[in-house]
């Protein structure tokens, strides 16, 4: 598969017999998932998902339940615990297919969502991946960055916008670091056209909502997340922004003493969405992480670990 061939679309289903969709980037190679952050999309690691293709890897580019072209789930399940059971029926099926346990790469979101999968596969014996790369998520992380980032999600969740136009310019407001693109197209793919005419994000807003209903969470579901470090026991990355909103050196430190194992790789030039503001540096990092692990024999691709 070259760099620009088009995915091949799949389907999965998810704990709840929730449809999940999912974009396919190479063919044979050993499988690797792609987990977005909140209010975001698949579409947003096509860049990285075909340099895994093009270096041998099978990319899976996962809509989160509630995300993209996912199911929006009838009873609003949108728990950390939910997102990592759907993630844990998803690497299985791949696991199953392929013979081997697959490397999941996840941002925010997704990388809570991983984390959380792999330390309760763990808890019972038997790990789901065979290495796992966090992108600008640890266990704590700066409170203020995260307030500032669901308030731009909220802005708009439910009355949209007038126009992809309107919609770019509240995305430059708030990314005013980044270059804006020459058209507004690409960002279509992070929106859904409504009955009404108006633009609104591709993601289920009780998503965000639930977030804000039950902030004494926040410190239950912190308690979990060190919890859930400390039992990680494969190859693991942490990837961060170097100019990250919600993970400061503090929190690093507390990571790599929760899991003394792990590498660390910190993207200057990039804030939280570390993949979309340096995906050249954020790319290399993940490939020389997966390769060096090859290299050894025990990364993307190792057989998967017969059950206890």
């Amino acid at each position: 598969m070259s760099r620009t061939s088009p995915p091949a679309s799949a389907t999965f289903t998810g704990s709840a017999g929730n449809t999940l969709a999912a974009d396919v980037f190479g063919e044979s190679g050993a499988p690797v998932i792609l987990l977005h952050g909140g209010g975001q999309t698949r579409h947003a690691w096509r860049a990285t998902a075909s340099e895994l293709a093009r270096t041998g890897h099978t990319a899976y580019a996962i809509d989160q339940r509630g995300h993209g072209d996912s199911e929006w789930v009838k009873d609003g399940a949108y728990d950390f615990s939910d997102f990592a059971a759907d993630l844990t029926v998803v690497a299985r099926e791949l696991a199953r297919r392929s013979g081997r346990k697959p490397s999941v790469i996840g941002a925010s979101l997704g990388g809570i969502a991983s984390l959380v999968a792999e330390a309760e596969a763990e808890r019972t014996g038997d790990g789901l991946f065979s290495s796992l790369v966090l992108v600008d998520i640890t266990p704590r992380v700066d409170s203020d960055g995260v307030a500032k980032i669901h308030g731009f999600m909220r802005a708009h969740a439910r009355e949209g916008f007038a126009s992809v136009a309107e919609a770019a310019e509240a995305v430059a407001q708030y990314l005013p670091h980044r270059p804006r693109p020459k058209s507004n197209e690409g960002l279509k793919k992070n929106l859904r056209l409504s009955p009404d005419g108006r633009w609104r994000w591709h993601w289920d807003p009780r998503f965000i909502e639930g977030m804000r209903r039950h902030p004494e969470a926040r410190e239950r579901n912190e308690a979990m997340l060190v919890e859930a470090a400390r039992r990680i026991k494969v190859p693991a990355l942490l990837v961060r922004g170097g100019s990250s909103e919600l993970v400061q050196e503090a929190h690093v430190r507390e990571f790599m003493e929760l899991v003394p194992h792990a590498e660390f790789v910190d993207v200057a030039g990039a804030r939280h969405m570390v993949a979309g503001d340096r995906n050249d540096h954020f790319s290399t990092a993940v490939l020389d992480f997966l390769g060096k692990l090859e290299r050894r024999g025990g990364g993307a691709g190792a057989p998967r670990a017969a059950a206890p």
